[in-house]
C-alpha cells in the first residue's frame, strides 16, 4: 500500500509516518524546499516537492497512491482570507488533484479540529459529530470551511475527516511554554473560575486516524478523536508539577480582562512586526471558554477507539522527551 501524507515534516504528521512504516505502508511525504524535514531524516520514505498553493506540483506526489492522509494545515496568519488560502483552497487543491490523478485512492483522510465546530455550552454537553457548527475564532472558521469542502466530495471520493482537540506529546513545540512556565515554578490559570479541556496524546490520535483510515464504517464519517476525560488547567499543572520534579509552584489566577488586554497588545505587535502573531485577540478569546471539550463516543462505538495513554504518562514522557532534546 502506498500511502501520501501532507504535514509530514510537522508534530503530527511525523508521528503518523512513523506509524505507518511501522505496519509496513510504503510512505510519500509533500515537503516545500524550505520545510525543516528533521523528523524524516534517515527513515525509508519518499520525498516529493510540491505545494498546495501550486496544483500543477501536486500530479507527481499522487501517482499510484492508496490512501492519502491531509494533515498539513495553516494554525497562525494575519487574516480570516490567509487562513482560508492555507486550509480551504489547499485542502480543495489536493481533493481535485486526487480526484484527477488517484482516482481509485482508497482513503482521503481530512484531519480537522475541534475549533471548526466550536466549545461546548456546558460541562454535560460536549460537542459530538452532530453538534452544528459555531466557530469563535478565524482558524476555526477557516477548518470548518475546508471541512465543507471534504464532505461536498463524498460522493466522488471515499472521505474520512478526523478532528483533534489539542494535542501534545513529544516533538509538540506549542505547549513547550506551559511546561516551562511549570519549570519555573508558576502556573498561569485563565479566570477565575474553572475551564475544562479535552486533550489526547498523539500516540492516541494517530491510533484514531488509522482506525477511521481502515474502517470501512467510516467512509463519509466524522469523529472526534479526544482524550476520554474532561482536565482542568489546575489537573495539568499539578501533573505537569510533578512530572518535572517541582515541590511546589505558584498558581496565578490572570481575570479575562487581563489576558485580553496582553493579546490586543500581542496582536498590534504582530501587524507591526508584518508577521503571525503567536497570540492574539482571537486565541486569547479561545483561551476564555470554559468548555473546550468533545465526546469521543461515536469514535468509540464505530471505531474501538480507546484513550490509551493517561495524562500522567503522557506528561512525563513528553517531559523527558523534551529534556533529551534539550528543549526544558
Amino acid at each position: 500500500m502506498q500511502a501520501l501524507v501532507t504535514g509530514a515534516t510537522g508534530f503530527i504528521g511525523s508521528h503518523l509516518v512513523d506509524a505507518l512504516l511501522e505496519r509496513g505502508i510504503a510512505v510519500r511525504c509533500i515537503v516545500r524546499r524550505s520545510s525543516n524535514r528533521r523528523w524524516l531524516t534517515g527513515k525509508p520514505v519518499e520525498l516529493v516537492e510540491a505545494s498546495l498553493d501550486v496544483p500543477d506540483t501536486l500530479p507527481r506526489a499522487l501517482q499510484g497512491v492508496d490512501i492519502v492522509f491531509h494533515i498539513a494545515g495553516l494554525i497562525a496568519a494575519r487574516t480570516f482570507q490567509e487562513f482560508l488560502r492555507g486550509n480551504r483552497d489547499a485542502t480543495a487543491n489536493l481533493l481535485h488533484a486526487t480526484l484527477r490523478f488517484a482516482p481509485n485512492v482508497q482513503r482521503f483522510l481530512f484531519l480537522s479540529s475541534l475549533a471548526a465546530v466550536g466549545p461546548a455550552p456546558s460541562l454535560s454537553e460536549p460537542v459530538t459529530e452532530d453538534t452544528p457548527y459555531h466557530p469563535i475564532t478565524a482558524y476555526g472558521r477557516s477548518k470548518q470551511a475546508a471541512e465543507e469542502v471534504v464532505l461536498a466530495a463524498r460522493t466522488e471520493l471515499p472521505i474520512t475527516i478526523v478532528r483533534p482537540p489539542a494535542v501534545y506529546g513529544p516533538r509538540d513545540a506549542a505547549t513547550l511554554p506551559f511546561f516551562r512556565a511549570i519549570r519555573y515554578g508558576l502556573a498561569p490559570i485563565i479566570g477565575l473560575r474553572e475551564k475544562y479541556l479535552s486533550l489526547v496524546h498523539v500516540r492516541d490520535l494517530v491510533e484514531g486516524i488509522l482506525l477511521a483510515a481502515f474502517a470501512e464504517a467510516a467512509i463519509g464519517r466524522v469523529y472526534f478523536i479526544s482524550s476520554e476525560e474532561f482536565y482542568t488547567w489546575y489537573q495539568l499543572s499539578e501533573i505537569a508539577r510533578v512530572a518535572l520534579g517541582r515541590r511546589r509552584i505558584l498558581r496565578l489566577r490572570i481575570p479575562h480582562a487581563v489576558v485580553m488586554g496582553v493579546a490586543s497588545i500581542a496582536e498590534v505587535s504582530g501587524w507591526l512586526l508584518s508577521r503571525p502573531p503567536v497570540f492574539d485577540f482571537e486565541k486569547g478569546r479561545d483561551l476564555l471558554q470554559p468548555y473546550w471539550i468533545c465526546s469521543t463516543e461515536r469514535a468509540r462505538r464505530e471505531l474501538g477507539y480507546r484513550q490509551r495513554v493517561g495524562l500522567a504518562e503522557g506528561m512525563h514522557e513528553t517531559v523527558a522527551w523534551y529534556r533529551a532534546q534539550g528543549w526544558l
